[in-house]
């Protein structure tokens, strides 16, 4: 899974983007993304690789691109975020970040701190630029419509399909609001349409501000939170061993990494199984709703192909029992067909025959 910070000038999406990956980004790489893959630390993985004395551990994980900051206040602006475009549309999940801190040392974007002017002006160019691609495919569409072709009759379709786009972001709605059927979702996914992604927004906040409620979330976005990101920034520059007391000493339960791995998770709908033996502790994502079939072959096509059965139990009733026999004789693991739904914190061993 790939996740891009987005953010308008002084956001502090960068600080953001490093109190995430503790990576520092040089001067010299400011004009173009970057990249680094972040682990979620789970307990659950933990617990597994000890109880199999598994010699591996292998955590969820998301790879977080920082894509430069631009200004949409002037035409070069525009066209550095256009620049971007390629890469941001590869993301599956987008991250907006929005400043909501105070700093007369950090002079704030169009001379306001503004975090729900500045989503609005986020998310109108999301857009503007979906917009654009789809009058670009429907002036294509219409030249080719003018020829004969033996595609002739699946063009037409197309159009059609792109004229119910354009009319919905004409009207600043997303891209959804015209597609009425999954055939539709498939016909235009190859797009990678902005306002079809997932999107969670980060209100980056003063440092020891706290929120009696939580952040508003915006009508497009999946999820929403708020955190200091100078603050947790310092913290992930620190040795591990020092992180906790720091955390605390700010009132921080956990660091930004996890918030925000969790989010983006939540945002794309995402639930994890796990996967266990002698070699490997494995924690494995999947969209909410996938079959046990769909989950093995996720892992491997042989184990599709092959799928006799999935022994099946629930990390909390195994944690219960202690270990996998003691949760056998309580009754807790169970015997699942190709059609079970896997259920978040499920513990899977595939059985198979190729």
């Amino acid at each position: 899974m790939r996740a891009a910070l987005i953010g308008l000038p002084q956001s502090g999406k960068s600080t953001l983007y490093v109190a995430v990956t503790g990576r520092q980004v040089a001067a010299g790489e400011m004009p173009h993304e970057h990249f680094a893959s972040v682990t979620l630390p789970d307990e659950r993985v933990d617990f597994l690789a000890a109880l199999y004395k598994a010699k591996k551990v292998a955590y969820a994980a998301v790879e977080f691109m920082d894509v430069p900051g631009f200004s949409l206040a002037d035409r070069h602006g525009t066209d550095e975020f256009k620049r971007h475009l390629p890469a941001i549309r590869q993301a599956d999940v987008l991250v907006g970040v929005v400043r909501d801190f105070k700093n007369t040392a950090v002079p704030p974007y169009r001379n306001r701190v503004d975090p729900q002017a500045d989503l609005a002006e986020l998310w109108e160019e999301f857009v503007f630029a979906d917009l654009e691609a789809v009058t670009n495919r429907i002036e294509r569409l219409d030249k080719s419509l003018k020829k004969p072709s033996k595609t002739h009759d699946s063009e037409k379709h197309e159009l059609h399909l792109m004229e119910k786009c354009r009319a919905a972001l004409e009207k600043m709605q997303p891209v959804s609001a015209a597609l009425a059927s999954e055939e539709e979702h498939k016909a235009t996914a190859s797009f990678a349409f902005l306002t079809e992604k997932s999107w969670v927004v980060v209100y980056n906040v003063d440092e020891g501000r706290t929120l009696a409620v939580p952040p508003a979330k915006p009508e497009q976005a999946q999820a929403a939170l708020a955190l200091c990101a100078e603050t947790e920034a310092e913290i992930a520059q620190l040795e591990e061993a020092d992180r906790a007391a720091f955390l605390r000493d700010f009132g921080v339960t956990e660091p930004a990494r996890d918030r925000l791995l969790r989010s983006c998770f939540e945002a794309l709908g995402l639930i994890t199984f796990f996967t266990v033996n002698e070699n490997e502790a494995h924690a494995r994502t999947i969209p909410r709703g996938t079959t046990a079939l769909e989950a093995a072959g996720g892992i491997h096509a042989d184990l599709a192909r092959g799928f006799i059965r999935a022994e099946t139990v629930a990390y909390r009733d195994l944690r219960a029992a202690g270990d996998l026999k003691s949760a056998k004789a309580a009754g807790k693991v169970r015997q699942e067909g190709k059609t079970y739904v896997v259920q978040d914190g499920d513990v899977i061993l595939i059985k198979f025959n190729v």
